[in-house]
């Protein structure tokens, strides 16, 4: 018995790690595990069939999906990014990310109702670089109210396809830093958001973006005549924000959460 449910355990572990991706690929099978708890299949078996799944998957998640595709098939409740055709699991938040956010978020709403900017501050909301079958989601977003009526996937999937609708763009770095540094900040670049800031609380990003040694790090890149100028926050250095100008925090403030 305890052999049996070892492996049954480890066959569905195995699935589980696929499923998404061949579901979305293959639009087949969208309940083998409701099916595998109801079925009396035993646990030799269902490793069998879950060997065979793997190694289609293995033929089939090399095709690249579209936006619309990842549209339809992106789970409520779990954090995945399409970078140029291909998912991207993201990785699940710690705490000190979640408190990051959580100060930035009231300290950029609290500014903008003080100085009455037009302004929305959103998070779960995808913002899809231009021509590219992509969509990321930004931890936090400072929309222009009025813009998002313009917006043609805004009504129906919260997504934002023009860069002179965001205001400005924030990311707060975890393992997957390159991300960050590289494949958003060039795409949110090339769509016209006007600033865009990397929160790397924890230090992580390379050299050529952070500096040796590394050290927390706040990136704050501005849009000059088409192209990201970028300054480097650290300590109890105030941070200069052109959207908002009179905001009064440090980079540690912000560190801290």
């Amino acid at each position: 018995m305890g052999s049996s449910a070892a492996l049954s355990a480890a066959g569905m572990a195995r699935f589980c790690s696929f499923i998404a991706l061949f579901s979305i690929q293959a639009k087949l099978f969208p309940s083998l595990s409701t099916w595998y708890v109801s079925s009396s299949v035993t646990p030799v078996t269902f490793v069998i069939i879950t060997d065979l799944i793997c190694r289609l998957v293995t033929q089939t998640i090399s095709k690249l999906v579209t936006f619309n595709e990842f549209l339809e098939w992106k789970p409520e409740n779990e954090r995945y990014e399409l970078h140029r055709g291909a998912i991207v699991k993201m990785p699940n938040p710690k705490g000190k990310y979640e408190e990051i956010i959580e100060l930035l978020h009231s300290q950029l709403f609290l500014e903008s109702h003080r100085l009455q900017l037009p302004y929305r501050l959103l998070k779960g909301v995808l913002v899809k670089p231009i021509d590219q079958e992509t969509g990321y989601y930004p931890d936090l977003l400072v929309v222009k109210r009025e813009a998002l009526t313009l917006e043609p996937l805004w009504t129906k999937s919260s997504t934002i396809t023009q860069g002179s609708s965001i205001a400005l763009a924030i990311e707060v770095v975890s393992t997957n830093w390159r991300d960050d540094y590289a494949h958003k900040m060039t795409d949110y670049e090339a769509l016209g958001i006007p600033e865009y800031w990397i929160v790397d609380y924890l230090g992580l990003g390379g050299n050529r973006y952070i500096g040796s040694p590394k050290q927390p790090t706040l990136s704050i890149y501005n849009l000059v005549d088409g192209e990201y100028q970028i300054k480097l926050f650290r300590g109890n250095t105030k941070i200069e924000s052109l959207v908002c100008p009179e905001l009064d925090l440090t980079a540690d403030q912000v560190f801290n959460g």
